[in-house]
């Protein structure tokens, strides 16, 4: 398939204005194809020729200006339009398109629950053609007036206010001028929950089998939904720009939701049907939050091309952590995005792959290469810039230059440079230098605390490793006699800014405090480096630091610390084990095991210490469980067990969980603790196929169906293993979830020896997969299937050769020298200690 460049998009659109595509689709035709009509009206302003993009299965008939076309004249995906002539012109196209499984497109799911078949569009960068022919390219915006013949009993939801006119077929309303990739339809039986705010329909749908799950949490949705909309409408100049806001929870769906204009789609695993925690319920909030930013930063203003990506996502990300703390009940937001979110941008801007978070345009020639840079550096290094921009510029001043930006730009397309335009046209800050050094560079800096002391002062020098400027807060602790707050609580003396890089020390009163933080409320984007004083309190009071943000800053630099070797795995298992049993913020206990569990035990720890390892989390676990008996604290508890579970290494505690059917003292097992427990006595050999079949046989669900793949790939056995690989590699009617499942199952820590005959296998037959399924499963069977487990010179020496291949596509290339890079520094980890 010919991907599109950015000298093509240009030079098209110096050719075409489009006006409005008039799109009927068919979706009663089968289940393997779809019929899509359309009519793109266009002008041309000068002679010339160009093209059109569709990805049909049949190209039934081509037309312009009334005059047929051949459709063999279709190369790959591109059609050729010759010899055009200044004026209005009038294409049509009738042909029939293929569904997908792999989440691109018009994605089909046929729910195992109860048989009831749902389809939705994922059209994000160049999948729009799967769908309709286009001009697929995000500066020629234009008007979509589209048009659905659905089966008899399904709801059609779109862009618009959507009407049903009588046999099976409807309307969608016109849309306003939008990006080709924008254009969103859901259809199926869905179950809806509808409502209105501001004068406007709002609704949120699901399947009909996540009907109760949904009803059961459609209060919360809808408060955050209108709590954030209302905060916009207050931040933003420009009212919403849609005819409604609708919010679809779609299977398989590959990325967390997507900013259709009006109808925003979300995996449906937001739709919960086990318990959870309240951290991954504000996740789902900050989720929310940053699609409807989005209306605003993406949709209203969009791109002109994929080299401003970060334009959408560092704004929406930000605003999304932001807002959700202004206008809900989570405002502690930023702590999970500080031992969560912040981690995956600094683990991305150390990578070889890593790049500016607004790249230089020829770095971003073509839509295979702007794909690749949808990562932690678009995402959360982006938004930490932007939360340093503001805390640099006052929220007032940046505030004020968005409302300019949207509106110059209102329903066009704007670049970086227009934005930081607008932006300095809002203060007398240089806004366009800090662009330079924040925007326009790679890495991360690291900043030193060094502190003295005199007889009646301490200073505070900060040495840097960068160069970008910081604005910083520094947070000084004394000891606390107060015993409430972990077994050596620390109290805060003061709390001062100062700026990087200094003009001097800075001198403050007193003796020097217990803890010195730089970076205290985690506004600047940077790794931490402790004095020697500070990190000897932090091993004894972490968890008596008052402020759960400052615990994130310091539990940041530990984890920075494990993966540049500074400190022992062992060293900070011991940190965990010793402060998380007392810690109180859901989003720091999560995100530290995490670390603990999937990175420092299962990859930077040396395979005969792993049960050491896993010990200590078990002991750690064992003491949350402990601590939580009186029912005070479900999510502490709920995230413990999931732990505990994770890291048994015998069966027989979990075995009874499971025959019981509940933990002693609760909670209750739910499908996500059965098929978690089941998961892990898989990789104990301790359950069989009879028993992964039974469970299943209890839970036909989609996520039923994922968990008895996940398990199935799991067992230990050399037939398990061959029969995982072949459903992964050699048949390709996994769908984007089944595959995912089934690679999450096959490697396994404990498993190495078994495995290792796979790891010179997965490279050419990961490479052959991607050519065939396409950037979804390539991205899925880099990040799932990829030997993460298997740590030696060997499969390093393999990875590294594997990079050498041409052949392989963008998206798998990208995963692969990531996951490459990831395997050479647990091996210097290893080394190092």
């Amino acid at each position: 398939m010919s991907v599109l460049t950015r000298d093509e998009a240009q030079a098209r659109a110096q050719i075409l204005d489009v006006q409005r595509y008039t799109v009927e689709l068919d979706l009663t035709t089968g289940e393997e194809t779809f019929d899509s009509r359309t009519v793109i009206e266009f002008t041309a302003r000068t002679e010339g020729d160009t093209f059109v993009e569709l990805k049909p299965a049949t190209l039934r008939a081509i037309s312009l200006d009334g005059h047929s076309l051949d459709p063999a004249h279709l190369t790959e995906n591109r059609y050729p339009l010759t010899g055009l002539t200044p004026g209005r012109h009038e294409l049509r196209v009738d042909a029939a398109m293929h569904y997908s499984r792999t989440g691109e497109g018009m994605h089909r799911f046929t729910d195992p629950s109860d048989h009831e078949t749902y389809v939705y569009t994922q059209l994000f960068m160049e999948d729009v053609q799967r769908v309709f022919a286009a001009f697929d390219q995000p500066d020629l915006k234009s008007v979509f007036d589209l048009t659905v013949t659905a089966p008899e009993g399904w709801t059609v939801l779109g862009n618009g206010v959507a009407r049903h006119t009588g046999d099976g077929r409807w309307t969608i309303a016109p849309t306003p001028l939008i990006s080709t990739y924008l254009v969103a339809v859901a259809a199926g039986p869905w179950h809806s929950v509808t409502t209105e705010h501001a004068g406007l329909p709002f609704g949120i749908h699901c399947r009909r089998s996540l009907a109760p799950y949904l009803d059961a949490d459609a209060d919360e949705i809808l408060d955050i939904t209108r709590a954030c909309f209302d905060r916009f409408q207050e931040k933003f100049d420009e009212p919403y720009p849609f005819d409604s806001y609708d919010q679809a929870f779609v299977p398989e769906f590959n990325a967390g939701a997507m900013e259709n204009p009006g109808l925003v789609t979300f995996r449906d695993e937001f739709v919960y049907r086990s318990a959870v925690t309240d951290t991954e319920r504000q996740t789902r909030g900050m989720v929310i939050a940053h699609e409807m930013a989005h209306m605003w930063f993406g949709d209203l203003v969009t791109l002109a091309w994929w080299d401003d990506i970060w334009l959408n996502e560092s704004f929406a990300e930000y605003m999304g952590y932001q807002t959700l703390a202004e206008a809900t009940r989570f405002t502690d937001t930023w702590v999970d995005f500080g031992v969560a979110r912040k981690g995956w941008g600094y683990s991305a801007d150390q990578r070889p792959s890593t790049h500016p978070v607004a790249p230089d345009p020829a770095d971003v020639p073509d839509t295979a290469s702007a794909l690749l840079n949808f990562d932690g550096i678009s995402y959360a290094k982006g938004a930490s810039a932007l939360r340093q921009l503001v805390a640099w510029l006052g929220e007032k001043d940046f505030l004020a230059g968005i409302n300019i930006h949207f509106a110059r730009h209102k329903f066009g397309n704007a670049t970086l440079a227009d934005f930081i335009d607008n932006l300095a046209a809002a203060t007398d800050r240089d806004v366009h230098a800090w662009a330079e050094q924040w925007l326009r560079t790679t890495g991360v800096d690291t900043l030193t605390a060094r502190t003295a002391e005199t007889d009646t002062t301490w200073s505070l020098t900060v040495g840097q490793r960068g160069t970008r400027p910081h604005r910083i807060s520094v947070g000084a602790y004394d000891h606390s006699l107060d015993t409430q707050h972990g077994p050596t609580p620390l109290v805060l003396r003061e709390r001062f800014e100062t700026g990087i890089p200094e003009d001097a020390p800075v001198t403050r009163p007193g003796r020097r405090p217990a803890l010195v933080v730089i970076n205290d409320e985690d506004l600047t984007y940077a790794k931490i480096r402790l004095d020697p004083g500070s990190w000897t309190t932090v091993l004894d009071s972490l968890s008596g630091i008052p402020d759960p943000l400052t615990r994130a800053v310091v539990w940041n630099a530990a984890r920075d610390m494990v993966r540049d070797g500074e400190l022992a795995p062992r060293t900070y298992l011991d940190l965990a084990r010793a402060h998380l049993p007392h810690e109180t913020d859901l989003a720091l206990l999560q995100g530290v095991l995490e670390f603990a569990d999937g990175q420092v035990a299962a990859c930077y720890t040396a395979p005969e210490d792993r049960p050491a390892a896993l010990a200590t989390l078990t002991a750690l676990c064992r003491d949350l469980i402990r601590r939580t008996e009186d029912g005070t604290h479900p999510g502490l508890r709920l995230t413990a067990v999931r732990h505990l579970i994770d890291a048994a290494t015998q069966p027989d505690t979990i075995q009874g969980w499971l025959a019981d059917d509940t933990v002693p003292g609760g909670p209750e097992l739910d499908p996500e603790l059965r098929w978690r427990i089941l998961t892990r006595l898989a990789v104990l050999g301790a359950t069989d196929e009879p028993a992964i079949a039974a469970a299943l046989e209890n839970d036909p669900s989609a996520t039923g169906q994922e968990g008895a793949a996940r398990c199935r790939a799991a067992l230990p056995t050399p037939e398990a293993k061959t029969a995982a690989w072949d459903a992964m590699f050699r048949d390709d009617s996994l769908s984007n979830y089944l595959f995912t499942a089934t690679a999450q199952g096959f490697w396994q820590p404990e498993q190495t020896d078994l495995v290792r005959a796979y790891v010179p296998r997965f490279y050419p037959e990961a490479a052959q997969l991607a050519a065939r399924r396409g950037p979804a499963i390539a991205e899925a069977a880099g990040r799932y299937a990829f030997p993460a487990c298997v740590i030696d010179a060997e499969s390093l020496r393999l990875g590294e050769e594997a990079l050498d291949d041409p052949a392989l596509i963008p998206a798998l290339r990208r995963k692969l020298t990531d996951q490459v890079d990831d395997l050479r520094r647990a091996l210097h980890v290893r080394d190092t200690n």
